[in-house]
């Protein structure tokens, strides 16, 4: 039987996975609790819930009593419109294509291991942005296990490979192996296993960098024929800067978000310069809880500027579905 997940459910699922502190997760696992659908369906997926929620309540007094806030690795604050991490084995280009698509100054090398921790930058697409964060390499012999939570609480992964040399394709085979072994997984789209909660998969690109060096198209060839991976898949020379346009659009089109944009009933002109982003089929309702969580207490309506409707300035209740590039007045 299906589950049937509602869109309720879903978006506390979201939450769950961008959690950094046992208290954020146990109020996620219980939202998600309450919001599953009862029947037979959903019984396996409600006793792991219940599991969850009981580990997260024991997590949740061990980090009160220890005063640790946080057990998902480094505590990198989400900005921008989403989050893709990026990953792969020594010397993929991960640190140079951070540098050209953000605004970061990582150390760049032509030896590996030259990023040790994470570090993130915020790459700029339109008016909005969009938050990468580099990582240190994945191997056979090295593995930092903060790079888990990464994955999890992305929007997206970059897996790169280095397709310049031999070297650079046998070092991807490993990060796979590695991440296989955990409940963290690489997937074509982001969600939670049904069969087993623990179980998140996250959406990912395959980057093959390099292209500008001789053999590459072999080395791709090889790379699929003994690694096949379904993962949308993009050719880039992070060096030159070749396919890097194609990329940047793909990771903030893979965000699915709208933007929208807020304006004062004391203004005449809207705030165009910070949109708001918020998943697609998000509502009037969510906008005003990005602004504050006060104000969607209060909501009363909101007049909305936007091409799905034929007057400028219509009225609108809090279920109105935002479109991209809305602009909207709230009332409370």
């Amino acid at each position: 039987m299906p589950a049937n997940l509602t869109p309720q459910y879903k978006k506390a699922e979201a939450e769950y996975r961008h959690a950094q502190t046992p208290e954020d997760e146990l109020r996620c696992l219980e939202l998600m609790l309450r919001e599953i659908p009862k029947h037979k369906g959903t019984d396996k997926l409600q006793a792991e819930l219940k599991a969850k929620i009981s580990k997260a309540k024991h997590e949740s007094e061990h980090a009160r009593k220890t005063g640790k806030k946080g057990h998902h690795g480094p505590q990198i604050q989400r900005q921008g419109a989403g989050r893709a991490t990026i990953i792969g084995g020594p010397n993929a280009g991960k640190s140079q294509l951070l540098a050209r698509l953000t605004r970061a100054t990582p150390e760049v090398a032509p030896y590996p291991f030259t990023t040790r921790e994470p570090q993130p930058g915020m790459m700029p697409w339109e008016d909005v942005t969009v938050q990468l964060v580099d990582t240190p390499p994945i191997t056979a012999d090295f593995f930092d296990p903060n790079i888990l939570g990464l994955i999890r609480g992305s929007d997206l992964v970059l897996l790169m490979a280095d397709v310049g040399n031999d070297d650079g394709i046998d070092a991807l085979p490993p990060v796979l192996e590695r991440l296989n072994l955990t409940k963290t997984r690489l997937g074509n789209q982001t969600h939670l296993d049904e069969e087993d909660i623990g179980l998140s998969f996250t959406r990912t690109f395959l980057v093959l960098n390099k292209i500008d060096l001789p053999g590459y198209e072999d080395r791709i060839a090889l790379l699929m024929e003994f690694c096949p991976l379904d993962f949308q898949t993009f050719s880039i020379s992070a060096e030159h800067g070749t396919g890097l346009e194609e990329l940047r659009n793909a990771i903030y089109q893979s965000l699915d978000v709208v933007r929208v944009y807020t304006k004062l009933p004391s203004k005449k002109e809207a705030d165009f310069d910070r949109p708001f982003t918020l998943k697609r089929g998000g509502t009037l309702h969510d906008v005003a809880e990005l602004v504050h969580r006060d104000l969607a207490a209060t909501f009363k309506y909101a007049r909305v500027w936007s091409t799905s409707l034929v007057a400028p300035g219509t009225q609108m209740k809090g279920d109105y579905v935002i479109h991209d590039k809305d602009v909207v007045e709230i009332h409370a």
